[in-house]
Parts: C-alpha cells; structure tokens; sequence
C-alpha cells in the first residue's frame, strides 16, 4: 500500500484497514509456521503496511488534537 492510497482514505476506513490487516498478518504467520509459504517476504510487507497506516493515523490525532484548543480558544 502506497502512501498516497493511505492519504485518500478516511480515518475510520484506516482503523478498518488496520484490523484487516492484523487479521490478514495473524494468518499469514500461521500458514508460515505451518508450512513455508511462497512468498515470506508478504509478512514483512504486511507489518510495513500496519506501521504506516498506525502512522498515519496518529498524525491525523495529533493535527486534531491540535486544532481543538485552538478552537477553544476563539470562541472564548
């Protein structure tokens, strides 16, 4: 998943993403310890993919949470 398709997505379909993800990253660990997968290095591109949406999500919480006092701040 590339930077500018996390961009485009809303913060809610990031949390679901995420959860997908770690669901889709639990199974391939399985399928792996099991029996060699074809591609092992999926594994290491899922993880990629979590971080990056797990960063992004907490920049938009960061800006949000910077942007509430200053809000607060006007209508007082």
């Amino acid at each position: 998943m590339k930077t500018s398709e996390i961009l485009e997505l809303s913060t809610e379909e990031i949390v679901a993403r995420i959860s997908e993800e770690k669901a889709n990253l639990t199974k391939l660990k399985f399928a792996h310890t099991v029996s060699a997968i074809e591609n092992p290095s999926r594994i290491s591109k899922v993880r990629k993919d979590i971080a990056r949406l797990n960063t992004e999500l907490t920049k938009r919480k960061a800006a949000e949470a910077a942007a509430a006092p200053q809000s607060a701040s006007e209508t007082e």
